[in-house]
């Protein structure tokens, strides 16, 4: 199962109704980032990097509706840092689904499993897994041995009590057309509800690491292997990253050079809205 109908109709009749009160510019999806304090050190992230005071700030969940609500998206992304790391974050989540917010949680898994029960399948959640390849890619990408096996079992947790799960990828400048291809059917055969994946882009953090990217690469590399991606799951229209979906059905992201950032201040953490231009 892809983007359930009634998600589609409902940022559908939200992009109607812009439309219809003449507004140019509007967000589609909040980014929400509850903390930036994680229990991994991947090789393509900063968070950790923070000076303690700022990793050990939460947002509270009424911040946390505010900024949903002055935002006025229909999605809310929930990144971190770890989300699950937060003490309250199946509040948040609960406060969300009541207004109806479509809440993608982006996790590592390593504590989805010991964490389930904390919330209620709902059309309105799904849990966004990080898997960056198979696993010697995947354990590679998060410098930690064992992340893939355990993110794996936590799909198959999540999924046998009814939750719905997508898998969130990174390609790297190493990242080639034939492994992305193998993962991608590795990662539908989990029975995953769909793939997003994003190229990876020069930063000047972590660049001692072994995996890290150049400002060309991805316009290679990880274009072939995005195409890929289309090849093995149906029609995608690639932007900053892509989402697939599972076979059979469809997801049209947004259309290149439409996307701008505008910030929104939520308490102690940072929430970005992404807008699209019409």
């Amino acid at each position: 199962m892809g983007v359930p109908f009634s998600q589609q109709a409902r940022v559908g009749a939200y992009v109607v109704k812009q439309h219809l009160k003449g507004v140019k510019r509007y967000p589609l999806v909040l980014m929400l980032e509850p903390l930036f304090r994680c229990n991994l050190a991947c090789a393509g992230c900063g968070k950790i990097d923070y000076p303690s005071a700022i990793l050990n700030k939460r947002i509270s969940v009424e911040d946390a509706i505010g900024a949903a609500e002055e935002c006025g998206a229909p999605v809310v992304s929930i990144a971190g840092g770890e989300p699950l790391i937060h003490k309250e974050i199946n509040q948040i989540v609960v406060e969300l689904i009541k207004r109806k917010k479509y809440v993608y949680l982006c996790t590592n898994a390593l504590l989805l499993e010991k964490h389930l029960d904390r919330f209620t399948p709902s059309k309105f959640l799904t849990f966004s897994i990080h898997l960056d390849g198979e696993k010697a890619e995947h354990d590679a990408a998060v410098c930690q041995d064992g992340v893939y096996e355990k993110a794996v079992a936590a799909i198959a947790a999540a999924k046998a009590k009814g939750f719905r799960v997508n898998v969130n990828s990174t390609l790297f400048d190493n990242a080639t057309s034939e492994g992305a291809a193998r993962f991608f059917d590795t990662a539908t055969g989990l029975g995953v509800d769909g793939i997003t994946v994003s190229p990876a882009f020069h930063t000047n953090v972590r660049q001692t690491r072994n995996i890290s990217s150049t400002a060309n690469a991805p316009r290679s590399s990880s274009a072939a292997s995005l195409s890929a991606a289309r090849a093995r799951t149906g029609r995608c229209h690639i932007r900053r990253c892509i989402s697939i979906s599972s076979p059979g059905t469809r997801i049209t992201a947004a259309r290149p050079g439409a996307t701008r950032r505008g910030r929104f201040s939520a308490g102690r953490s940072p929430a970005t809205c992404l807008a699209k231009a019409m």
